[in-house]
């Protein structure tokens, strides 16, 4: 049965008059809160909000612009918040789990409502009491409790699949650093080994393109995947948030990468970080787009650009926004290793990260099914 969100929860407005508390965090669009990166010299903290445990943060401003609200529930010990975040707490803890709150702001449909209901806001801003109007399902509290148990098991799993992550780029970066960097003379290399560049270390090097946005036959069916650079993030690409056609991928640069081959982003948040494609895929023109000669090379590829990312972006150059080229990016050092046992151990890794990120990629779309069966 849906009930009205309003008369589950109450508004908090705890301020931080004493100063005990000092740890800032802002709320992301995704949902999740972080630290704050705002300068707060001179400011008086005492008037900033304090959040607690199982507490709501939200910002209802630009809903519907940004097609999403930025919502989430705090865990851990007390923060401060600007002021302007709207707080709430759920009032009937016996009727309605925070928990399971929280996982219907987490769906899509949520954001679409919240979106219709902002369309007659100022400036697309949600107001409060049609947010507190919103509609939510509140089930016998058992059931609420075993769908949220089941979430958080899946979010669990997806926990531990990142942390192995973290732990298999370590472990290829050292094994990188130890075995091509350190105690390594470049003037008296081992046999079979010698200096070179990414351009010739790679069968071939290729960026992508955008069709045309105003013609609507190069976007309206799934043809092809089309890669952003926003979506290269250190990862393994399995799919990509857009497609394009047939017409669009034959009358655009955009060309098909095949699977295997190693993609970096040249522009924006993503600049020099790196994707190992799962899927054969176009891209656009802010993607180089590395096809190498085997699966050991692009393995080997893939986690030299990890060790050397920081050296790499500082190489990009430009005004408001700093740009790599694929010509800088083809002429970086590499050593070419013609015994593919020495490369072999990185290909191994790989494969147990290709695992890793498919797990995720299943388990993220359990918790959706689950999300989503919630309105039924």
């Amino acid at each position: 049965m849906m009930k009205r969100l309003g008369d589950y929860i109450r508004p908090v407005d705890v301020r931080n008059r004493d100063l005990k508390v000092t740890r800032l965090v802002g709320l992301t669009i995704d949902k999740a809160f972080i630290p704050s990166v705002a300068n707060t010299i001179g400011t008086d903290l005492s008037n900033y909000k304090v959040i607690s445990e199982n507490q709501f943060a939200c910002s209802l401003m630009q809903v519907s612009r940004d097609g999403k609200m930025p919502i989430a529930m705090f865990k851990g010990e007390p923060c401060i918040m600007s002021p302007a975040y709207p707080m709430f707490e759920v009032s009937k803890t016996d009727e309605l789990l925070p928990e399971y709150l929280m996982m219907w702001f987490s769906r899509s449909e949520f954001d679409r409502e919240a979106s219709f209901y902002a369309v007659g806001g100022v400036r697309g801003s949600l107001e409060w009491n049609d947010f507190c109007d919103m509609q939510i399902p509140v089930p016998a509290i058992e059931k609420q409790r075993e769908t949220v148990a089941e979430y958080n098991t899946l979010a669990t799993r997806i926990e531990t699949n990142k942390k192995l992550i973290a732990t298999l780029e370590q472990t290829a970066q050292t094994l990188y650093r130890h075995t091509f960097v350190d105690n390594i003379d470049p003037n008296n290399l081992p046999d079979g080994w010698r200096m070179g560049t990414v351009g010739e270390f790679c069968a071939k090097m290729t960026s992508g393109g955008t069709p045309s946005r105003t013609n609507n036959d190069y976007w309206n069916s799934k043809d092809y995947p089309w890669l952003k650079t926003g979506e290269v993030q250190n990862n393994v690409i399995f799919e990509t948030e857009e497609y394009i056609s047939e017409a669009g991928l034959k009358n655009s640069s955009a060309k098909l990468i095949p699977t295997g081959s190693v993609v970096m982003a040249m522009y924006g948040a993503t600049a020099a970080q790196v994707g190992y494609l799962q899927c054969e895929t176009t891209t656009n023109q802010a993607c180089c787009n590395m096809i190498c000669k085997s699966e050991v090379d692009a393995a080997f590829l893939y986690f030299h650009f990890l060790v050397n990312q920081e050296e790499i972006k500082r190489l990009a150059t430009g005004g408001a926004q700093e740009n790599l080229s694929q010509d800088v990016i083809s002429a970086q050092p590499i050593l070419i290793v013609d015994d593919n046992s020495v490369k072999q151990a990185f290909s191994a890794i790989m494969q147990k990260f290709v695992c890793c990120f498919k797990e995720i990629k299943i388990l993220t779309q359990t918790q959706t099914l689950l999300l989503s069966k919630m309105g039924a």
